[in-house]
């Protein structure tokens, strides 16, 4: 079985090249970074960008990536903006019920979170990024507290999108890994809503039809253990709720991957040696397991990317790379590309 190459984020929006282009709002518009990534992805002509934060700050870091603000790369500083004072008003209707007045809303306005995730909220934009500079902790909840859940998320969680590299062995492929990034030790109902949304996330984002592997350090029983149990129960779980979705479990990941092994070690599955999602029984497996995969197997890692949200808002690492930033909006427009495409 050769190498199966699977378009990033980037390369399917290039090659399918929308009429209108989408807006993302990037919150950490002072960041080099973050800046340098927008841009590529505005010449790139998959998105326009707004870039958010103190107009100065933004107008010097353009300035030295060789640009300046213009016709599809905006700046909005929350501190002036006329939309400032509708997005506090807003604001304080979302969070009065916390004990956040009229003067706490204005100032959690101001702050370019806030402030991007309620172009997203209000529709002046179609997705956020953040967390080149802020902590996923912050960018989560920002993004929970003022876009909110979609209707049939169990939960917000997350995902990396693992692309091989082309002298990959035989039989590797992209996949999709979750949770690697935020839900630390997720009982089996949440593994059920984690595994939900990424299989549409597979699908919007691979274009695959997922197979989806609840993984372990036992396969079928051949150890036992409490650990081992709630993988084999959430697996039961989801089978009852999602029959139209391949799914197995529980595997070892060389089970899930390896077409021969999986034959042995799972005999008839539709699933084993052919997953192209991996569920991890918690954040320690999954973490580990995509740094593992990246650095060692060569794989390319996008992500964290946040799933089960109302509309796209994403997370980057405080080390990410402007490459990263620009693969980041390019998730962020195929999920919202996704969201509003009818079922088939």
């Amino acid at each position: 079985m050769p190498v199966t190459q699977t378009l990033s984020p980037l390369e399917l929006l290039k090659a399918e090249a929308p009429a209108t282009r989408p807006v993302v709002a990037l919150s950490e518009g002072t960041d080099p970074r973050v800046v340098a990534g927008a841009l590529a992805a505005h010449q790139a002509g998959i998105a326009d960008v707004i870039l958010v934060g103190p107009r100065v700050e933004v107008e010097a870091a353009l300035e030295a990536e060789g640009s300046k603000a213009g016709e599809g790369v905006t700046i909005h500083d929350p501190a002036t903006s006329d939309l400032t004072a509708s997005f506090a008003a807003e604001y304080y209707e979302l969070r009065k019920h916390k004990g956040v007045d009229e003067a706490k809303a204005r100032a959690a306005a101001e702050t370019p979170l806030v402030y991007a995730a309620m172009l997203v909220r209000l529709g002046h934009a179609n997705g956020t990024v953040g967390g080149a500079v802020h902590t996923t902790g912050d960018v989560v909840r920002s993004a929970i507290q003022v876009i909110g859940m979609a209707p049939d998320a169990g939960m917000v969680s997350s995902f990396f999108l693992m692309y091989p590299p082309a002298d990959a062995p035989e039989g590797a492929r992209a996949m999709l890994y979750s949770d690697c990034g935020l839900v630390i030790d997720p009982k089996p109902a949440e593994m059920v809503s984690i595994a939900a949304a990424s299989a549409q996330s597979a699908s919007a984002l691979l274009r695959v039809d997922p197979k989806l592997a609840f993984l372990s350090f036992s396969t079928k029983g051949s150890a036992k253990h409490p650990a081992v149990d709630k993988v084999t129960e959430a697996l039961s779980l989801f089978q009852e709720e999602h029959p139209e979705l391949p799914a197995d479990g529980e595997l070892q990941f060389d089970a899930a991957f390896v077409p021969s092994v999986g034959e042995r070690k799972s005999p008839g599955s539709a699933v084993a040696g052919q997953a192209n999602v991996m569920i991890f029984p918690n954040l320690d497996a999954g973490n580990i397991s995509y740094k593992i995969t990246q650095r060692l197997g060569g794989y390319s890692a996008i992500g964290p990317v946040l799933q089960g949200l109302a509309k796209p808002a994403n997370d980057l690492s405080r080390g990410c790379s402007a490459e990263d930033v620009t693969q980041i909006i390019a998730v962020t427009i195929l999920q919202a590309a996704s969201a509003k495409r009818p079922e088939s």
